[in-house]
């Protein structure tokens, strides 16, 4: 009797985390129509491209209003589902509760959230799952303002990005209007070793660093100049030398602010940005857009082509 109790209880939790799942089938740009979504951050987990974002308010938004973090998956880039909101600012008690730019990665089968949250500095957050629930895996800011040694703007610790070397390394950057960036220890949730600053010639940082790596060559594109224009260097070594390559992306319509993700996904490679072109869009209500990315021959990106039509399912 215990057992078809245990059963029932199990089978009725299912179903009410499957009837809070909201799906539907992408057309075009905005990816999400639903609801407004801004700062998309990118995984690739065994099948799924998971998507990480911050919920703008609502539509006319004139001031940042960003309460939680959304958490979106498709498998063929067409046929999207939402779960349940996995994580909420003010879970982080040490914070002002504003839930800034984001990322997720996995290692060792746990899942690490690295939010920002204004000027309360850089949290992390751990789930056994990526669509969640999170909780606070430190109970206080993994990075804060005092991190920023170069920086004068109380918000200057915000918008991690972390990249898993392949020698197992894991690095984080982060920042606004300076950049920096640090190792992390194999626990994913503490800074190893000295805080770095970003610096090269040409290089007009903004805020939204994203790291990547193609090959042997390390991307760090980041958001330049206001409004927000996309630009980004490349190295052959994490810690640099960079060397600017130009712009990637050019001011997003209808927002002043610009964030990216880069990823490849079942053999090709894609550009998430934001945008403000749903109705009610502004630089404060943003929607989640995806297009592609293209390499040249030299490793080299492509000027990205922002479309209203958007990718086509994955495979075609």
């Amino acid at each position: 009797m215990r057992l078809i109790s245990v059963f029932l209880a199990s089978f009725w939790l299912l179903s009410a985390v499957r009837a809070q799942v909201y799906e539907w089938k992408a057309e075009g740009n905005p990816v999400v129509r639903h609801k407004y979504t801004a700062d998309p951050a990118t995984l690739v987990y065994k099948d799924t491209l998971w998507i990480f974002a911050g919920e703008d308010f609502e539509g006319n938004q004139q001031r940042t209003h960003m309460e939680n973090w959304c958490v979106f998956a498709t498998t063929d880039l067409e046929h999207y589902r939402e779960y349940p909101v996995p994580l909420r600012a003010d879970e982080f008690k040490w914070s002002s509760g504003i839930a800034y730019a984001s990322q997720v990665v996995e290692r060792n089968g746990k899942f690490y959230w690295y939010v920002s949250t204004d000027h309360t500095g850089i949290g992390v957050a751990v789930s056994d799952r990526p669509e969640g629930p999170y909780k606070d895996a430190l109970g206080k800011p993994l990075l804060t303002v005092a991190d920023c040694f170069a920086s004068q703007k109380q918000w200057a610790c915000i918008d991690p990005t972390v990249l898993i070397d392949d020698d197992g390394q894991a690095w984080i950057f982060w920042g606004n209007g300076e950049c920096y960036y640090a190792r992390l220890k194999e626990n994913m949730i503490e800074i190893e070793g000295e805080i770095r600053q970003v610096n090269f010639e040409g290089f007009v940082f903004e805020e939204a660093p994203w790291i990547h790596k193609r090959g042997d060559k390390y991307y760090l594109s980041y958001a330049s100049g206001f409004p927000e224009r996309i630009a980004y260097a490349m190295a052959d070594d994490i810690e640099g030398p960079w060397v600017y390559q130009g712009i990637l992306n050019e001011w997003a319509g209808n927002s002043s602010s610009n964030h990216q993700a880069i990823q490849e996904y079942k053999g090709r490679w894609y550009f998430f940005y934001h945008n403000g072109a749903l109705k009610g869009g502004t630089s404060c209500s943003r929607s989640v857009c995806a297009d592609y990315l293209y390499y040249n021959a030299d490793g080299t990106m492509r000027r990205v082509l922002m479309t209203s039509e958007g990718v086509l399912p994955a495979g075609k």
